[in-house]
């Protein structure tokens, strides 16, 4: 959720607090102490004192205090996820909404998505791409209706975001464009995830769920809220996001809680990027960042069928071109052996040439082996191909592995 500093030094602390001995390097435990002791200066979700009163480790990250993990560790919050269920306070990223009659045009013009092909109450994942084909963020919109577009953006881009598309919104209603926007700073998010998600939220509204498929937004009534409910994550397992009114978050977590019967567990930010990192999903300002086109990272399935054949978006030259050239570079996934490589570890083929960079890497607590995710020179790129990877100044042997690691199981039409 993702990139920068704040994100760096979260991993480092999850990481220091996640050995058997819970000895801290002299290095993550002063940059803790220089952050905690600003922490007056960082914004609270209306759960903070929740996460408090149940062992949530607070940490800096994008200008929150959130919590990296509560009273079990890491490992175990990433286990119990897939086989029970995992809730997460992700009220630090941004809510907002895009209406009128023009809203679908508008978005259009700044991200790789076919919107208007969606179906009422239906989503995506998008990227926000700049002049060169780089991507500003990705986010998951939804078509509300045909004048009212849904999106969350990532905590650590907010202001960019927020000031891209503020600039570029004033010049498309001066030219008489009809879009006004809305930030959900009245909401809370909570995401819930795993197996046990839908049976536990089917408790708390009486809308059908078993009718309710991945990528699919309805606004309805849970636990006596007003809430928006899209069935997506960032997890790879089957749940939810539930954007709540925030006087109404408390209750709602205490419920999905309790009616779980202490099998859904508050999970924090460490276990999250095990998840996402299994689930071969990005993390913005690591796998993705200004310079990597979504072509460059994989997900030119996001880029619609209408949108290739007629660009319309910020950086579309360069997209299409990379559409039927190839990129120089490709986002892959990777096994190895050794300690875990970490974000920056050179990628050397087999006669120690370099080929690229992991963006992302560290033990999988389900498959009990080292992930990771990098960029590779093309050509390089396919899965079984034969590499190196440079920990601490010492190469070890990987392979290209096919993503995601650990299967998805979204809910979808049988």
């Amino acid at each position: 959720m993702r990139g920068g500093g704040l994100w760096q030094l979260g991993q480092s602390i999850a990481r220091q607090l996640a050995r058997p001995d819970h000895k801290k390097s002299s290095s993550a435990s002063a940059a803790a102490r220089r952050y905690f002791a600003s922490g007056g200066d960082l914004k609270k979700t209306v759960l903070y004192d929740f996460h408090v009163e149940h062992g949530g480790k607070m940490v800096p990250f994008a200008g929150w205090s959130m919590p990296i993990q509560y009273k079990d560790s890491i490992m175990d919050s990433t286990v119990n996820c897939r086989e029970n269920g995992s809730l997460f306070d992700v009220s630090h990223m941004c809510g907002l909404s895009l209406k009128g009659k023009d809203a679908i045009a508008f978005l259009e013009k700044l991200v790789i998505a076919d919107v208007a092909s969606l179906a009422p109450g239906t989503g995506s994942l998008t990227v926000f791409t700049n002049e060169k084909g780089g991507a500003i963020d990705d986010s998951v919109i939804t078509k509300v209706t045909e004048d009212h577009i849904y999106l969350v953006v990532n905590a650590g881009c907010r202001d960019k975001d927020l000031a891209h598309i503020e600039e570029h919104m004033k010049a498309f209603k001066a030219k008489g464009g009809d879009v006004a926007w809305h930030i959900h700073d009245e909401r809370s998010l909570l995401a819930l995830q795993g197996p046990l998600a839908a049976p536990v939220l089917q408790h708390l509204t009486k809308d059908d769920l078993s009718k309710f498929y991945f990528g699919e937004f309805r606004i309805l009534e849970i636990n006596g809220a007003t809430c928006f409910l899209t069935r997506t994550g960032y997890t790879g397992e089957d749940g939810f996001e539930i954007s709540v009114p925030s006087e109404n978050a408390l209750d709602l977590a205490k419920a999905l809680l309790e009616k779980s019967e202490g099998k859904i567990r508050l999970t924090g930010l460490g276990a999250r990027d095990s998840l996402r990192l299994e689930a071969g999903l990005c993390l913005y300002g690591n796998d993705m960042e200004q310079h990597i086109t979504p072509v460059e990272a994989g997900l030119t399935w996001a880029i619609g069928k209408r949108r290739r054949a007629e660009g319309g978006f910020l950086g579309a030259e360069v997209i299409l071109k990379q559409l039927a050239d190839g990129p120089t570079i490709r986002r892959v996934g990777f096994t190895s052996s050794g300690p875990p490589p970490r974000s920056h570890s050179e990628i050397q083929d087999a006669s120690g040439a370099n080929i690229g960079e992991v963006t992302s890497g560290g033990f999988s607590p389900c498959l009990k082996k080292n992930i990771s995710m990098g960029y590779v020179k093309s050509g390089l790129h396919k899965a079984g191909t034969n590499v190196k990877l440079v920990v601490r100044g010492k190469a070890y042997d990987g392979v290209v592995t096919k993503m995601p690691f650990v299967p998805t199981k979204y809910y979808k039409p049988s």
